[in-house]
């Protein structure tokens, strides 16, 4: 069984800053494995790519999310076993976020500052598809 791939999808979460109007971009702290990441998780057995992004987006971050373009899936091993995560870049809409077990922190950051404070190399690539997706790359 340990050869089943893991299916999990995700959003690479955006707003206009309050302030400025420039690109934000929100990452997640997990406090179990103590990263910043994407929004992200696993997918209910039958469940829709793209309903499970928007669902795991609303767990994590409070916030609700306007889909827009396919982004790049990413492929790797956790715990041993291959995982598949399909992302899409989504607008924030409403919401606030509540610190919880799963996510203790969230930060929105300039795209810069968020590719420097994502964790895994392999989610970096995310914000630079974010941005072409945008046409700001």
């Amino acid at each position: 069984m340990n050869d089943i791939t893991v299916q999990a999808a995700g959003c690479v979460l955006w707003r206009r800053s309050p302030m400025d109007g420039g690109l934000e971009i929100c990452l997640v702290h997990r406090p179990k494995y103590d990263d910043w990441s994407h929004p992200k998780g696993k997918l209910k057995r039958g469940e829709d790519p793209l309903a499970g992004a928007r669902r795991e987006v609303a767990e994590e971050t409070g916030y609700t999310a306007t889909p827009g373009a396919v982004l790049p899936t990413v492929r790797y091993l956790a715990n041993g076993r291959p995982k598949q995560v399909r992302y899409w870049a989504a607008e924030a809409d409403e919401g606030a976020f509540t610190p919880n077990t799963e996510v203790d922190r969230i930060l929105w950051l300039p795209p810069a500052a968020a590719r420097n404070r994502l964790t895994q190399p392999r989610d970096r690539t995310l914000v630079d598809a974010l941005l072409a997706s945008l046409r700001l790359a």
